[in-house]
């Protein structure tokens, strides 16, 4: 990464662990994404917590700054999901995956990917309008309709142009986007 850039983060949990959007395990992760949000340089602005995985869309000042919070992030995430599981061991399937978001629509691809991705893994067969009540989907300003919000959550401000509003040149999102290929 040059500088500055954008970054779509994927977390991958091992399956023993569960489906992460049970309950306990989603309050959680979300304590743990609220307590690292702002770390080392590096602000979590957006996520989203599928069932055996979480996506990030972050904001990092370099690459070492985005290593050290996403291995912090993981430690916590860990520790909490191991303390809520009264369990030991490793939580996490791999290490971290990053893509750099260096333009307006990679960006916006990438906030459509995670702030629409329950509905690819459900097909769909949601209303129009919902959007995921486990994720940043309920504070984005970004939707091209609106769309019904159940609950709200919001990480770290961004900082840079691309994720403050230099996505939307690339157009608004719809709630109902189904983002990549049916699985």
């Amino acid at each position: 990464m040059r500088d500055y850039h954008a970054q779509h983060v994927t977390l991958r949990i091992r399956r023993s662990i569960g489906w992460l959007r049970n309950q306990r395990l989603a309050a959680a992760i979300l304590r743990s994404l609220r307590a690292g949000a702002e770390r080392f340089g590096t602000r979590i602005v957006h996520f989203s917590l599928q069932s055996d995985h979480v996506h990030l869309v972050a904001e990092a000042d370099d690459n070492l700054a985005l290593t050290r919070a996403i291995k912090g992030l993981s430690v916590r995430i860990a520790r909490a999901l191991n303390r809520v599981l009264e369990r030991k061991g490793t939580v996490f399937a791999d290490r971290f995956h990053a893509r750099c978001l260096a333009s307006p629509r990679a960006a916006r691809h990438a906030l459509a990917y995670v702030l629409c991705n329950y509905r690819h893994h459900t097909r769909d067969r949601l209303p129009p309008c919902w959007v995921d009540p486990l994720s940043t989907a309920g504070s984005f300003d970004g939707w091209a309709t609106p769309a019904k919000i159940k609950t709200t959550y919001s990480l770290a401000e961004p900082r840079h142009w691309l994720l403050r509003g230099g996505w939307k040149r690339a157009g608004l999102i719809e709630p109902r986007t189904i983002p990549g290929p049916a699985t």
